[in-house]
């Protein structure tokens, strides 16, 4: 069992990692080169930018990252590793509660709105789509990134009161 520990472990500090990446990157450049561009290109890009991110590799680290720090955390209470399970278990609430459910109750609602919309049909409406969008969604990408980040944080500091503990 602490073989599984030790992966599960690896596996939450790797994904969050991963998703902390995605998010911060749409914050400081995905985004702001969006802005910076004519608000139709924008909108038809972060349409495309939608439909591609939904695929394996980024649905296997966002479903993975709660699942595995659950299943860490459970694992090293069951092991009596208290601290490093809690570290664990507070890995998974933070990503969950700022990065999880954010990403279901608003961005992907902002998404699909975007979506609905399809080709804007004139440039004053692709610039009041993008302005209603990007400000909005770029906040709560900003929550995304940091509590994914806070979410390798905990995670790590788990990681270190299991080796402590050891």
């Amino acid at each position: 069992m602490p073989i599984l520990a030790a992966v599960l472990a690896a596996l939450t500090i790797l994904l969050a990692g991963t998703l902390t990446g995605v998010f911060f990157s749409f914050s400081t450049s995905v985004m702001p080169g969006l802005d910076a561009i004519e608000p139709l290109q924008a909108v038809r890009s972060m349409q495309s930018m939608n439909d591609k991110i939904l695929n394996p590799a980024f649905l296997l680290a966002f479903m993975g990252v709660p699942a595995a720090a659950l299943a860490t955390g459970v694992l090293l209470l069951l092991l009596g590793h208290r601290a490093a399970g809690l570290a664990f278990l507070a890995a998974g609430a933070a990503y969950v509660l700022g990065a999880f459910l954010p990403t279901m109750a608003v961005n992907v609602p902002m998404n699909d709105v975007l979506v609905a919309a399809g080709t804007p049909d004139s440039a004053e409406h692709a610039a009041a789509l993008w302005a209603d969008f990007s400000p909005g969604w770029t906040r709560w990408n900003h929550l995304r990134a940091v509590a994914s980040g806070l979410s390798v944080l905990l995670a790590a500091l788990g990681l270190y009161l299991w080796a402590r503990d050891r």
